[in-house]
């Protein structure tokens, strides 16, 4: 048992191995799957890209599935299995069920030979027994379960409480498709820094390199890479462009900067946003990014000087008593990108639908509110504020801003200037964009302006 209990990532070359390593790290020690997944093929320097795409399609795919492949693996087991058996049982049945090209009788017998090494002989042939009898009489039908919200959350591997909430707020027909998307692997996209580059230069940069990609057809400055990695490229390492989320561009193209400003992104690490901002201020003016975790300021500070933009400056400050420490009327512009659930940006990290809880959601609005009254603060008159979230929430969205209009007469919701697609979808100054909507991370946001006095 001590042995297994040393048990770290010991790369050599068995994918499946390393990858239920993570998997078992991610349910001890709540661990970022993400995280973790770039940490083992940065520390084991695994080049071949095959290695890697396996390696990150055994990850998520078996924890976006956990709860439907248990419902599958129920009916064979008998008695209690260890917790790390259970992911090997997992991870095996992902492949036999979900994934085509790997040949089932392939992943019985490596589940095999990682139970032997992992544990011992009678663990071997519990994981052989249990994994050849699914071959044999398949697994059972989600159709046999009566309620539909059920087996919709079975279905899809979500929580039933999270399911139950999201076809209250938004009908079954439209948390099904949310739920459906959640699992579908994430689009890589780019943000290109136009203050050195065009797009059309990147895009040619990017052929040259053997790199598929295209222009995004909702933000001008972002482009879909559909092969390759895009930390790889040369775009990247050169500071020509930023991996970002399409929807996570959002924010700053609402917040409309203007060169020669004073900008205060609140809640600013790893300074994706921040780094737009700047980016839309053509380097000139100021951007003050601060982050109650000072040890996340680091990131800020690389991806500027990676980006070679010279106007943003990094503090460590809790948003929460920012006004009394910056001054009242001080800026032009304030973004608060509040933290937040993390509900839609489950499909990057499929964890979080196993560790949120319905009860954290209103604990959450309770921050939010908080940044946002001291950035009403802050905020010269008419001067705008945008608030936004990576989460579908209502909750924290429509229910934040609801609370916050309420709190500060001096605030009027404006209507955003959006690209021409998402301009519909724009309701009383306020936009959520769902993971289904174009493929990229469900995202909400609203923009305000201060009353002029």
């Amino acid at each position: 048992m001590s042995k297994q209990k040393k048990k770290e990532i010991i790369w050599d070359g068995n994918v499946r191995d390393a990858a239920l390593t993570i998997l078992l790290t991610v349910d001890k020690s709540q661990a970022y799957s993400n995280l973790l997944l770039n940490q083992t093929i940065e520390k084991y320097n695994i080049k071949d890209a095959k290695d890697r795409g396996l390696l990150t399609e055994l990850t998520y795919g078996t924890l976006q599935y956990k709860y439907t492949l248990d419902y599958y693996l129920e009916p064979f087991i008998r008695g209690k299995v260890d917790l790390w058996v259970r992911w090997l049982l997992r991870l095996s049945l992902y492949q036999m069920h979900y994934l085509t090209r790997i040949p089932a009788h392939a992943a019985v017998n490596e589940a095999v030979e990682i139970a032997k090494r992992r544990g011992h002989k009678g663990i071997a042939s519990t994981v052989n027994g249990i994994l050849r009898s699914i071959l044999r009489e398949g697994v059972r039908s989600v159709d046999d379960i009566a309620d539909r919200v059920e087996r919709l959350a079975i279905e899809t591997s979500h929580p039933q409480w999270l399911v139950s909430r999201w076809v209250e707020m938004y009908g079954y027909e439209q948390a099904s498709d949310m739920l459906q998307e959640n699992n579908v692997p994430p689009l890589q996209t780019m943000r290109v820094n136009t203050t050195r580059i065009t797009v059309d230069e990147a895009l040619q940069i990017l052929e040259r390199e053997g790199v598929k990609a295209r222009r995004s057809d909702i933000m001008p400055e972002c482009i879909h890479l559909m092969s390759g990695t895009a930390a790889r490229t040369s775009l990247f390492k050169k500071g020509f462009a930023t991996i970002q989320d399409e929807s996570s561009m959002l924010p700053a193209t609402v917040l409309d900067p203007q060169p020669g400003e004073r900008i205060y992104d609140m809640c600013a690490a790893p300074g994706g946003k921040t780094t737009h901002i700047a980016e839309k201020m053509r380097n000139e003016g100021k951007v003050l990014a601060t982050d109650l975790h000072a040890k996340k300021l680091d990131l800020i500070d690389e991806n500027t000087a990676r980006l070679g933009l010279n106007i943003v400056e990094a503090v460590p400050l809790d948003g929460r008593k920012s006004a009394a420490l910056l001054g009242e009327a001080s800026f032009d512009r304030v973004l608060v990108d509040a933290p937040c659930s993390g509900l839609g940006v489950m499909r990057r990290k499929p964890d979080i639908k196993y560790t949120k809880r319905e009860e954290d959601l209103a604990n959450l609005q309770t921050i939010q509110l908080a940044l946002l009254d001291n950035a009403v603060t802050l905020l010269k008159p008419n001067g705008r504020l945008v608030y936004s979230t990576c989460t579908v929430d209502r909750t924290e969205n429509e229910g934040t801003v609801e609370a916050f209009l309420a709190a500060h007469p001096q605030m009027e919701v404006i209507e955003m200037q959006l690209p021409t697609s998402l301009m519909d979808k724009q309701q009383n100054g306020m936009l959520q964009v769902f993971p289904q909507d174009f493929g990229s991370d469900g995202f909400f946001v609203a923009a305000f302006r201060k009353k002029g006095e």
